[in-house]
């Protein structure tokens, strides 16, 4: 897929949340798990960027860690054409939810989240970096935007739950909250793992202007998609409604007494 990619032209490759495994088994990924330095798919998509001078976001790599808890990372990387590490950005918001009986996730228990947001200067524009539930916070959003971010990459592995619920509706809010594009390659379909059950994810990948539309979409499958994308619609959508530079600081609301 990336050679077809390069073949119509691509600047910019963005890859979903944890390219290189899905899996609801903390046993599996324990076992098929690496550490940063030794990663197969990392090295791999170096590679390729130097190779063929192209721009790469990886949008997460489940990788080991040293904590003392054992828990890995969710990190995402963007790779400059020469094939070197620009940005590393660790997911900072947690999948901690309990959607019904029979669906639940605890990504905290393997994962230790982030602390520090990201932004990455890039020959295509300025890329905030987040990573799936993220979505679901818009003080980072608007912070990445605050500080220069022209793009936000949103790359998923959304529940088919909730994305059937809310994917597209909070994809085009960040976007017009902020003013950017938000390109948010996603998983699809379902990952068996040879521990545990297997996974399902909602897909959609999509790409939305700063104005809100929808520029392209792919509902389903495995795949790609390509847009172009043109850096003054940032300007002219914040010129239009400027919310991001009208917020007005004020105090928290008095609890109840």
């Amino acid at each position: 897929m990336v050679d077809a990619v390069l073949a119509q032209g691509a600047e910019l490759i963005l890859t979903p949340e944890v390219t290189n495994c899905v899996s609801a088994s903390r046993r599996h990924q324990a076992d098929v798990l690496q550490f940063e330095q030794d990663d197969i798919t990392l090295a791999a998509l170096r590679s390729v960027a130097r190779a063929e001078k192209v721009w790469i976001v990886i949008g997460s790599l489940a990788l080991k860690t040293k904590d003392p808890d054992g828990r890995f990372a969710n990190r995402s990387f963007v790779i400059d054409p020469d094939g070197n590490i620009k940005a590393r950005y660790d997911k900072i918001h947690m999948f901690d939810v309990t959607i019904s009986g029979a669906e639940s996730y605890r990504e905290s228990a393997g994962y230790r989240p982030g602390n520090q947001a990201v932004i990455c200067q890039t020959d295509v524009g300025k890329i905030g970096l987040t990573i799936c539930y993220d979505v679901r916070f818009p003080h980072l959003y608007r912070d990445l935007a605050y500080c220069g971010a022209q793009i936000i990459s949103v790359p998923s592995a959304f529940s088919v739950t909730t994305g059937q619920a809310h994917w597209e509706t909070l994809l085009r809010a960040r976007a017009i909250e902020t003013g950017c594009f938000v390109l948010a390659p996603a998983q699809h379909g379902e990952h068996c793992c040879q521990k545990g059950r297997p996974r399902t994810t909602y897909g959609h990948t999509m790409a939305v202007a700063p104005w809100g539309d929808v520029l392209v979409l792919l509902a389903e499958g495995t795949g790609f998609c390509m847009v172009d994308i043109n850096l003054d619609d940032v300007d002219r959508a914040r010129a239009r409604v400027p919310s991001l530079f009208n917020q007005q600081r004020y105090l928290g609301p008095e609890h109840e007494r």
